[in-house]
């Protein structure tokens, strides 16, 4: 379990994205809510799930909605997974020392923190947990008055949890 938990001040930071692009917490607090997806390239349940935070982020991204992945790995890597999994959401490089990463303790990937537009964690998740996922999903529709679409299809096997 990460050492930051609902109901906890999200730790502030900042950091550049892929493209050498400078983001910070506050900055995209300032806009409405944000959701962290921490992740590693290689990791078979990221890449089971990045696709759906894109088709989170495809649904809500008119209503300002901001998905944010963290990656630890370099990017170049980070680059070649956003292409293969079809990511368009800024993705911010946690290089060694892993500063982000520490902050909020991450001990397994993907792990998932909805903060909210006053900073504090409202949701968290790691690994895949369809239940959480759809919680996150619907939260930040309701916040932003929007009726997306199903997010998981009727065609789709989607398990309840994997783990990350």
């Amino acid at each position: 379990m990460a050492s930051v938990s609902p109901g906890m001040q999200a730790p502030s930071f900042d950091g550049s994205t892929m493209t050498g692009h400078r983001l910070s917490l506050a900055q995209g607090l300032a806009q409405g809510p944000v959701l962290l997806a921490f992740f590693k390239v290689g990791c078979p349940t990221c890449q089971f799930t990045f696709p759906f935070l894109e088709r989170m982020h495809t649904q809500l991204q008119k209503q300002s909605v901001q998905i944010w992945g963290i990656v630890q790995d370099r990017a170049p890597d980070a680059a070649q997974f956003a292409a293969k999994f079809g990511v368009t959401f800024p993705i911010l490089i946690d290089d060694s020392p892993y500063r982000i990463s520490r902050e909020y303790g991450i001990a397994h990937v993907p792990s998932l923190f909805l903060i909210n537009s006053d900073g504090q964690v409202e949701i968290f998740s790691d690994g895949f947990s369809k239940a959480d996922i759809l919680s996150i999903h619907r939260s930040m529709a309701q916040r932003l008055s929007a009726t997306p679409p199903a997010l998981f299809l009727p065609s789709e096997k989607i398990p309840d949890f994997k783990p990350g």
